[in-house]
Protein backbone atom coordinates (compact mmCIF):
# COMPACT_ATOMS: atom_id res chain seq x y z
CA UNK A 1 0.00 0.00 0.00
CA UNK A 2 0.88 3.38 -0.66
CA UNK A 3 1.12 5.80 2.43
CA UNK A 4 0.94 9.74 2.03
CA UNK A 5 3.99 10.06 2.12
CA UNK A 6 4.89 8.47 -1.47
CA UNK A 7 1.63 10.28 -2.91
CA UNK A 8 3.22 13.70 -2.10
CA UNK A 9 6.86 12.49 -3.39
CA UNK A 10 5.29 11.30 -6.51
CA UNK A 11 2.99 14.90 -6.91
CA UNK A 12 6.09 16.44 -6.03
CA UNK A 13 8.21 14.21 -8.84
CA UNK A 14 5.51 15.00 -11.55
CA UNK A 15 5.06 18.79 -10.64
CA UNK A 16 8.58 20.14 -9.97
CA UNK A 17 10.91 17.70 -11.16
CA UNK A 18 9.97 16.67 -14.50
CA UNK A 19 8.56 13.22 -14.10
CA UNK A 20 7.03 11.93 -17.24
CA UNK A 21 6.00 8.93 -19.60
CA UNK A 22 8.37 10.15 -22.41
CA UNK A 23 6.10 7.98 -24.60
CA UNK A 24 3.72 4.78 -25.08
CA UNK A 25 4.57 3.35 -28.27
CA UNK A 26 2.61 0.59 -30.01
CA UNK A 27 4.65 -1.72 -31.98
CA UNK A 28 2.52 -3.13 -34.98
CA UNK A 29 3.18 -5.82 -37.12
CA UNK A 30 3.37 -5.78 -41.19
CA UNK A 31 4.03 -8.90 -42.11
CA UNK A 32 0.24 -9.97 -42.66
CA UNK A 33 -0.28 -7.04 -44.73
CA UNK A 34 2.01 -8.14 -47.78
CA UNK A 35 0.36 -7.90 -50.87
CA UNK A 36 1.66 -8.43 -55.04
CA UNK A 37 1.82 -4.75 -55.73
CA UNK A 38 3.34 -1.47 -53.59
CA UNK A 39 0.02 0.16 -53.75
CA UNK A 40 -2.37 -2.83 -52.62
CA UNK A 41 0.27 -3.07 -49.56
CA UNK A 42 -0.21 0.14 -48.89
CA UNK A 43 -3.24 0.49 -48.57
CA UNK A 44 -3.51 -2.89 -46.18
CA UNK A 45 -0.58 -1.35 -43.91
CA UNK A 46 -2.85 2.21 -43.54
CA UNK A 47 -5.72 0.09 -42.89
CA UNK A 48 -4.34 -2.15 -40.27
CA UNK A 49 -2.05 0.95 -38.18
CA UNK A 50 -5.46 2.62 -38.25
CA UNK A 51 -7.37 -0.15 -36.67
CA UNK A 52 -4.68 -1.72 -34.01
CA UNK A 53 -3.85 1.89 -32.85
CA UNK A 54 -7.33 3.73 -33.25
CA UNK A 55 -7.49 4.40 -29.10
CA UNK A 56 -4.15 4.65 -28.63
CA UNK A 57 -4.14 8.68 -28.00
CA UNK A 58 -7.60 8.24 -26.24
CA UNK A 59 -6.37 5.77 -23.94
CA UNK A 60 -3.25 7.49 -23.21
CA UNK A 61 -4.67 10.32 -22.64
CA UNK A 62 -7.21 8.94 -20.40
CA UNK A 63 -4.34 7.22 -18.35
CA UNK A 64 -2.67 10.55 -17.72
CA UNK A 65 -6.04 12.23 -16.35
CA UNK A 66 -6.18 9.27 -14.23
CA UNK A 67 -3.43 8.60 -12.95
CA UNK A 68 -1.99 12.07 -12.70
CA UNK A 69 1.24 11.52 -14.36
CA UNK A 70 2.12 13.50 -17.48
CA UNK A 71 2.21 11.13 -21.26
CA UNK A 72 4.01 13.38 -23.46
CA UNK A 73 4.16 11.10 -26.49
CA UNK A 74 2.19 8.86 -28.23
CA UNK A 75 4.00 6.75 -31.38
CA UNK A 76 3.79 3.40 -33.25
CA UNK A 77 6.65 1.28 -34.56
CA UNK A 78 6.08 -1.19 -37.48
CA UNK A 79 7.93 -4.39 -39.07
CA UNK A 80 10.97 -3.09 -40.71
CA UNK A 81 9.65 -2.13 -43.91
CA UNK A 82 12.46 -2.91 -46.54
CA UNK A 83 10.85 -6.64 -45.21
CA UNK A 84 7.52 -6.18 -46.92
CA UNK A 85 8.06 -4.32 -49.92
CA UNK A 86 11.30 -6.96 -50.98
CA UNK A 87 9.08 -7.86 -53.92
CA UNK A 88 8.76 -4.04 -54.94
CA UNK A 89 11.17 -1.85 -53.10
CA UNK A 90 11.69 0.78 -55.91
CA UNK A 91 8.13 1.31 -54.77
CA UNK A 92 8.55 1.21 -50.96
CA UNK A 93 8.28 4.77 -51.23
CA UNK A 94 4.41 4.47 -51.52
CA UNK A 95 4.67 2.73 -48.12
CA UNK A 96 6.32 5.02 -46.46
CA UNK A 97 3.75 7.54 -47.53
CA UNK A 98 1.04 5.86 -46.28
CA UNK A 99 2.58 5.22 -43.00
CA UNK A 100 3.04 8.94 -42.87
CA UNK A 101 -0.18 9.88 -43.51
CA UNK A 102 -1.78 7.34 -40.88
CA UNK A 103 0.22 8.49 -38.13
CA UNK A 104 -1.55 11.51 -39.44
CA UNK A 105 -4.91 10.28 -39.12
CA UNK A 106 -3.67 8.75 -35.53
CA UNK A 107 -3.18 12.42 -34.20
CA UNK A 108 0.16 10.32 -32.77
CA UNK A 109 4.16 12.53 -33.70
CA UNK A 110 5.95 9.76 -34.80
CA UNK A 111 5.87 6.66 -36.29
CA UNK A 112 8.93 4.50 -36.92
CA UNK A 113 9.90 1.85 -38.92
CA UNK A 114 11.14 2.78 -42.32
CA UNK A 115 13.93 0.67 -41.18
CA UNK A 116 16.57 -1.83 -43.04
CA UNK A 117 18.17 -4.62 -41.20
CA UNK A 118 21.65 -5.48 -42.84
CA UNK A 119 24.16 -5.56 -40.22
CA UNK A 120 25.64 -9.07 -42.20
CA UNK A 121 24.80 -7.91 -46.16
CA UNK A 122 23.41 -6.34 -47.97
CA UNK A 123 20.60 -7.74 -51.15
CA UNK A 124 19.72 -5.99 -53.85
CA UNK A 125 16.00 -4.85 -52.61
CA UNK A 126 17.47 -3.49 -49.50
CA UNK A 127 20.31 -1.47 -50.90
CA UNK A 128 17.86 0.09 -53.06
CA UNK A 129 15.34 0.47 -50.19
CA UNK A 130 17.93 2.56 -48.66
CA UNK A 131 18.34 4.69 -51.67
CA UNK A 132 14.72 5.59 -51.00
CA UNK A 133 15.11 7.42 -47.94
CA UNK A 134 16.73 10.79 -48.13
CA UNK A 135 12.87 11.20 -50.55
CA UNK A 136 10.81 9.62 -48.36
CA UNK A 137 11.72 11.40 -45.40
CA UNK A 138 11.96 14.77 -47.09
CA UNK A 139 8.42 14.26 -48.45
CA UNK A 140 6.96 13.62 -44.98
CA UNK A 141 6.44 14.18 -41.50
CA UNK A 142 5.90 12.07 -38.80
CA UNK A 143 7.82 8.84 -40.76
CA UNK A 144 11.55 7.91 -39.10
CA UNK A 145 14.09 5.79 -40.28
CA UNK A 146 16.50 3.69 -39.21
CA UNK A 147 19.26 1.16 -40.77
CA UNK A 148 20.86 -1.58 -39.11
CA UNK A 149 24.41 -2.02 -39.81
CA UNK A 150 26.38 -3.94 -37.90
CA UNK A 151 26.40 -6.46 -34.18
CA UNK A 152 28.30 -8.49 -32.07
CA UNK A 153 27.79 -11.54 -34.21
CA UNK A 154 27.90 -10.56 -37.24
CA UNK A 155 30.59 -7.98 -37.31
CA UNK A 156 30.19 -4.17 -39.02
CA UNK A 157 28.81 -4.28 -42.67
CA UNK A 158 31.22 -1.24 -44.68
CA UNK A 159 29.68 -1.18 -47.74
CA UNK A 160 26.26 -0.45 -45.91
CA UNK A 161 28.38 2.10 -43.36
CA UNK A 162 30.13 3.56 -46.79
CA UNK A 163 25.92 3.80 -48.45
CA UNK A 164 24.91 5.71 -45.11
CA UNK A 165 27.16 8.14 -45.19
CA UNK A 166 26.04 9.19 -48.76
CA UNK A 167 22.01 8.82 -47.42
CA UNK A 168 22.56 11.25 -44.63
CA UNK A 169 23.99 13.88 -47.09
CA UNK A 170 21.23 13.40 -49.73
CA UNK A 171 18.99 13.61 -46.50
CA UNK A 172 20.22 17.12 -45.08
CA UNK A 173 20.70 18.26 -48.78
CA UNK A 174 16.62 17.28 -49.53
CA UNK A 175 15.50 18.82 -46.16
CA UNK A 176 18.26 21.38 -46.50
CA UNK A 177 15.25 24.86 -45.89
CA UNK A 178 15.05 23.38 -42.25
CA UNK A 179 17.89 23.02 -41.30
CA UNK A 180 18.76 19.57 -42.54
CA UNK A 181 15.48 18.25 -40.83
CA UNK A 182 15.23 14.89 -42.38
CA UNK A 183 18.48 13.56 -40.42
CA UNK A 184 16.65 14.05 -37.15
CA UNK A 185 14.34 11.17 -38.09
CA UNK A 186 16.83 8.95 -39.28
CA UNK A 187 19.45 6.64 -36.65
CA UNK A 188 22.29 4.24 -38.26
CA UNK A 189 22.37 1.74 -35.89
CA UNK A 190 24.88 -1.41 -34.57
CA UNK A 191 22.99 -3.96 -32.23
CA UNK A 192 19.80 -2.60 -32.47
CA UNK A 193 16.75 -3.87 -30.48
CA UNK A 194 13.10 -5.19 -31.56
CA UNK A 195 11.88 -3.68 -28.72
CA UNK A 196 13.01 0.02 -28.50
CA UNK A 197 9.97 2.40 -27.63
CA UNK A 198 12.29 5.96 -28.79
CA UNK A 199 11.99 7.18 -32.32
CA UNK A 200 13.59 8.12 -34.25
CA UNK A 201 15.49 4.28 -33.97
CA UNK A 202 12.36 1.90 -33.05
CA UNK A 203 10.91 -0.33 -35.15
CA UNK A 204 8.67 -3.85 -34.13
CA UNK A 205 10.75 -6.94 -34.62
CA UNK A 206 9.91 -9.71 -36.02
CA UNK A 207 10.24 -11.79 -33.19
CA UNK A 208 7.54 -9.64 -31.95
CA UNK A 209 3.53 -10.89 -31.68
CA UNK A 210 1.16 -8.83 -34.12
CA UNK A 211 0.65 -5.76 -30.93
CA UNK A 212 2.93 -4.81 -28.34
CA UNK A 213 3.17 -1.74 -25.92
CA UNK A 214 6.49 -0.44 -24.98
CA UNK A 215 6.92 2.67 -22.75
CA UNK A 216 9.53 4.36 -22.22
CA UNK A 217 9.93 6.33 -18.91
CA UNK A 218 11.95 9.53 -17.97
CA UNK A 219 13.19 11.64 -15.30
CA UNK A 220 16.24 12.82 -15.37
CA UNK A 221 15.13 15.85 -13.15
CA UNK A 222 13.63 13.59 -10.28
CA UNK A 223 16.96 12.11 -10.70
CA UNK A 224 19.13 15.70 -10.46
CA UNK A 225 16.48 16.28 -7.24
CA UNK A 226 17.27 13.19 -5.55
CA UNK A 227 21.27 13.92 -5.46
CA UNK A 228 21.07 17.45 -4.79
CA UNK A 229 19.03 15.97 -1.46
CA UNK A 230 22.52 14.32 -0.91
CA UNK A 231 25.30 16.78 -1.12
CA UNK A 232 28.16 15.47 0.65
CA UNK A 233 27.26 12.18 0.31
CA UNK A 234 30.18 9.59 -1.07
CA UNK A 235 29.77 8.10 -4.57
CA UNK A 236 28.64 4.43 -2.67
CA UNK A 237 25.83 6.26 -1.65
CA UNK A 238 25.21 8.24 -4.33
CA UNK A 239 24.93 5.20 -6.54
CA UNK A 240 22.40 3.68 -3.92
CA UNK A 241 20.33 7.32 -4.11
CA UNK A 242 20.30 7.23 -8.24
CA UNK A 243 19.16 3.69 -7.59
CA UNK A 244 16.06 3.86 -5.44
CA UNK A 245 15.16 6.92 -7.47
CA UNK A 246 15.18 5.04 -11.05
CA UNK A 247 13.12 1.95 -9.12
CA UNK A 248 10.59 4.63 -8.70
CA UNK A 249 10.56 6.24 -11.64
CA UNK A 250 10.44 2.47 -13.27
CA UNK A 251 7.11 1.69 -11.46
CA UNK A 252 5.66 4.55 -12.66
CA UNK A 253 6.27 3.34 -16.15
CA UNK A 254 5.36 -0.18 -15.14
CA UNK A 255 2.15 0.83 -14.17
CA UNK A 256 1.33 2.90 -17.20
CA UNK A 257 2.45 0.22 -19.65
CA UNK A 258 0.48 -2.75 -17.97
CA UNK A 259 -3.03 -0.59 -18.31
CA UNK A 260 -2.40 0.55 -21.47
CA UNK A 261 -1.97 -3.25 -22.68
CA UNK A 262 -5.15 -3.93 -21.54
CA UNK A 263 -7.01 -1.30 -22.81
CA UNK A 264 -5.87 -1.36 -26.34
CA UNK A 265 -5.85 -5.03 -26.43
CA UNK A 266 -2.42 -5.60 -26.78
CA UNK A 267 0.57 -7.09 -25.22
CA UNK A 268 2.23 -5.72 -22.44
CA UNK A 269 6.18 -5.86 -24.02
CA UNK A 270 8.66 -3.59 -21.91
CA UNK A 271 9.33 -0.71 -20.05
CA UNK A 272 12.83 1.12 -21.50
CA UNK A 273 13.80 3.19 -18.48
CA UNK A 274 16.59 5.50 -20.39
CA UNK A 275 16.63 8.91 -18.46
CA UNK A 276 15.67 10.73 -22.18
CA UNK A 277 16.07 14.58 -21.36
CA UNK A 278 14.88 17.58 -22.94
CA UNK A 279 15.60 21.02 -23.64
CA UNK A 280 14.01 22.37 -20.64
CA UNK A 281 16.27 23.67 -17.70
CA UNK A 282 15.86 21.13 -14.96
CA UNK A 283 15.33 18.22 -17.55
CA UNK A 284 18.68 17.86 -18.38
CA UNK A 285 21.04 14.54 -18.00
CA UNK A 286 24.22 17.15 -18.18
CA UNK A 287 23.23 19.04 -14.93
CA UNK A 288 22.40 15.21 -13.30
CA UNK A 289 26.33 14.53 -14.16
CA UNK A 290 27.38 18.47 -13.10
CA UNK A 291 25.66 18.03 -9.73
CA UNK A 292 27.34 14.49 -8.76
CA UNK A 293 30.84 17.04 -9.12
CA UNK A 294 31.61 18.34 -12.73
CA UNK A 295 32.39 22.13 -13.75
CA UNK A 296 31.29 21.43 -16.92
CA UNK A 297 29.93 17.76 -18.84
CA UNK A 298 32.52 17.24 -20.89
CA UNK A 299 35.40 17.88 -18.84
CA UNK A 300 37.69 15.46 -17.12
CA UNK A 301 35.74 12.70 -15.35
CA UNK A 302 32.26 13.11 -17.34
CA UNK A 303 33.22 9.48 -18.82
CA UNK A 304 33.02 7.48 -15.09
CA UNK A 305 30.35 9.71 -14.06
CA UNK A 306 28.28 8.70 -16.52
CA UNK A 307 29.20 5.44 -16.24
CA UNK A 308 27.83 5.44 -12.45
CA UNK A 309 24.80 6.79 -13.27
CA UNK A 310 23.79 4.54 -16.60
CA UNK A 311 24.53 1.71 -14.27
CA UNK A 312 22.89 2.46 -11.25
CA UNK A 313 19.93 3.50 -13.65
CA UNK A 314 19.96 -0.24 -14.71
CA UNK A 315 19.94 -1.40 -11.67
CA UNK A 316 17.20 0.36 -9.58
CA UNK A 317 15.12 -0.66 -12.96
CA UNK A 318 15.55 -4.24 -12.85
CA UNK A 319 14.62 -3.69 -9.31
CA UNK A 320 11.43 -2.39 -10.09
CA UNK A 321 10.00 -4.47 -13.18
CA UNK A 322 10.98 -7.66 -14.62
CA UNK A 323 9.99 -6.40 -18.12
CA UNK A 324 12.85 -4.20 -18.28
CA UNK A 325 13.91 -3.77 -22.05
CA UNK A 326 14.64 -1.51 -24.93
CA UNK A 327 17.93 0.80 -24.96
CA UNK A 328 17.44 1.69 -20.78
CA UNK A 329 20.14 4.17 -19.43
CA UNK A 330 21.12 7.46 -20.15
CA UNK A 331 20.51 9.33 -23.15
CA UNK A 332 22.80 12.35 -23.96
CA UNK A 333 21.45 13.80 -27.07
CA UNK A 334 23.14 17.21 -27.86
CA UNK A 335 20.29 19.19 -29.02
CA UNK A 336 17.72 17.78 -27.13
CA UNK A 337 19.92 18.34 -23.65
CA UNK A 338 19.96 22.31 -22.28
CA UNK A 339 23.33 21.47 -20.40
CA UNK A 340 24.73 19.30 -23.63
CA UNK A 341 24.15 22.78 -25.76
CA UNK A 342 25.84 24.93 -23.16
CA UNK A 343 28.48 22.67 -22.91
CA UNK A 344 29.43 22.52 -26.88
CA UNK A 345 28.27 26.27 -26.97
CA UNK A 346 31.18 26.61 -24.58
CA UNK A 347 33.82 24.57 -26.68
CA UNK A 348 33.92 21.55 -23.12
CA UNK A 349 31.95 18.90 -24.99
CA UNK A 350 33.23 17.88 -28.14
CA UNK A 351 32.67 15.30 -30.79
CA UNK A 352 35.54 13.16 -29.16
CA UNK A 353 34.50 13.18 -25.63
CA UNK A 354 30.79 12.30 -26.90
CA UNK A 355 32.02 9.15 -28.47
CA UNK A 356 34.06 8.16 -25.38
CA UNK A 357 30.52 8.89 -23.60
CA UNK A 358 28.58 6.61 -25.38
CA UNK A 359 31.16 3.48 -24.17
CA UNK A 360 29.15 3.76 -20.89
CA UNK A 361 26.02 4.84 -21.71
CA UNK A 362 22.59 4.42 -23.93
CA UNK A 363 22.96 4.61 -27.60
CA UNK A 364 25.42 6.73 -29.19
CA UNK A 365 26.24 9.78 -30.82
CA UNK A 366 22.73 11.66 -31.23
CA UNK A 367 21.05 14.74 -32.17
CA UNK A 368 24.96 16.40 -32.86
CA UNK A 369 25.15 19.34 -35.96
CA UNK A 370 28.13 18.92 -37.85
CA UNK A 371 28.89 21.79 -40.33
CA UNK A 372 26.90 21.03 -43.79
CA UNK A 373 30.12 20.40 -46.22
CA UNK A 374 31.37 17.54 -44.02
CA UNK A 375 32.09 15.06 -46.67
CA UNK A 376 29.90 11.61 -46.43
CA UNK A 377 33.17 9.54 -45.85
CA UNK A 378 33.39 11.17 -42.52
CA UNK A 379 29.82 10.83 -41.56
CA UNK A 380 30.82 7.11 -42.65
CA UNK A 381 33.94 7.26 -40.32
CA UNK A 382 32.01 8.61 -37.64
CA UNK A 383 29.28 5.67 -37.96
CA UNK A 384 32.10 3.07 -38.01
CA UNK A 385 33.78 4.14 -34.98
CA UNK A 386 30.17 4.25 -32.93
CA UNK A 387 29.56 0.88 -34.41
CA UNK A 388 32.98 -0.60 -33.58
CA UNK A 389 32.30 0.72 -29.64
CA UNK A 390 28.77 -1.34 -29.59
CA UNK A 391 30.26 -4.51 -31.95
CA UNK A 392 33.20 -5.08 -29.29
CA UNK A 393 30.88 -3.65 -26.18
CA UNK A 394 28.06 -5.96 -26.94
CA UNK A 395 26.02 -3.04 -26.57
CA UNK A 396 23.64 -0.46 -28.78
CA UNK A 397 24.56 2.34 -30.53
CA UNK A 398 23.81 4.45 -32.75
CA UNK A 399 24.61 7.52 -34.90
CA UNK A 400 22.16 10.29 -35.62
CA UNK A 401 24.30 13.55 -37.16
CA UNK A 402 22.71 16.49 -38.82
CA UNK A 403 25.36 18.08 -41.71
CA UNK A 404 23.58 21.01 -41.86
CA UNK A 405 23.31 22.87 -45.33
CA UNK A 406 25.27 25.18 -45.60
CA UNK A 407 25.99 26.19 -42.11
CA UNK A 408 30.04 25.80 -40.50
CA UNK A 409 31.21 25.69 -36.98
CA UNK A 410 29.71 27.81 -34.36
CA UNK A 411 26.37 28.40 -36.55
CA UNK A 412 22.82 26.80 -34.83
CA UNK A 413 20.42 24.40 -36.23
CA UNK A 414 17.13 25.21 -34.54
CA UNK A 415 14.32 22.01 -34.88
CA UNK A 416 12.58 23.72 -32.26
CA UNK A 417 10.34 21.10 -29.51
CA UNK A 418 11.63 18.16 -27.99
CA UNK A 419 14.12 18.60 -30.97
CA UNK A 420 15.63 21.26 -29.93
CA UNK A 421 18.56 23.37 -31.02
CA UNK A 422 22.55 22.63 -31.31
CA UNK A 423 25.88 24.49 -32.12
CA UNK A 424 27.22 23.13 -35.32
CA UNK A 425 30.25 21.10 -33.67
CA UNK A 426 33.67 20.86 -35.19
CA UNK A 427 34.79 17.09 -37.09
CA UNK A 428 38.54 16.00 -37.71
CA UNK A 429 39.38 17.54 -41.22
CA UNK A 430 41.88 14.43 -42.53
CA UNK A 431 40.08 12.32 -44.72
CA UNK A 432 39.38 8.02 -43.87
CA UNK A 433 38.18 8.06 -47.31
CA UNK A 434 40.79 4.81 -48.11
CA UNK A 435 39.25 2.97 -45.16
CA UNK A 436 35.99 3.83 -46.20
CA UNK A 437 36.42 2.46 -49.73
CA UNK A 438 37.71 -0.73 -48.67
CA UNK A 439 34.42 -2.32 -47.87
CA UNK A 440 33.63 -5.20 -47.22
CA UNK A 441 33.06 -6.50 -43.67
CA UNK A 442 34.66 -5.95 -40.34
CA UNK A 443 34.44 -8.99 -38.82
CA UNK A 444 32.84 -9.87 -35.61
CA UNK A 445 35.28 -9.94 -32.26
CA UNK A 446 35.93 -13.31 -30.30
CA UNK A 447 33.85 -12.76 -28.05
CA UNK A 448 31.36 -13.55 -31.01
CA UNK A 449 31.96 -17.01 -31.05
CA UNK A 450 29.45 -18.80 -27.93
CA UNK A 451 28.05 -21.13 -29.04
Amino acid sequence: MFNYKDVLETIEMVEREHLDIRTVTMGISLLPCIRGTAEETARSVYDVVCKKAENIVKVTSDLSAEYGIPIVNRRVSVTPVSLICAAFADRADVVGRALDEAAKQLGIDFLGGYSALVHKGMAGYERTFIESIPDVLATTDRLCSSVNIGSSKSGINMDAVALMGDVIKRTASATADRDGFGCAKLVVFCNAVEDNPFMAGAFHGTGESDAVINVGVSGPGVVQHAIEAVPDADLSVLAETIKRTAFKITRAGQLIAGEAAKRLGAEFGIVDLSLAPTPARGDSVAQILEEMGLECVGTHGTTACLAMLNDAVKKGGVMASSRVGGLSGAFIPVSEDIGMIESAERGVLCMDKLEAMTAVCSVGLDMIAVPGDTPADTISAIIADEAAIGMINNKTTAVRVIPAPGKKVGDQVNFGGLLGRAPVMPVHGQSASRFIRRGGLIPAPIHSNKN
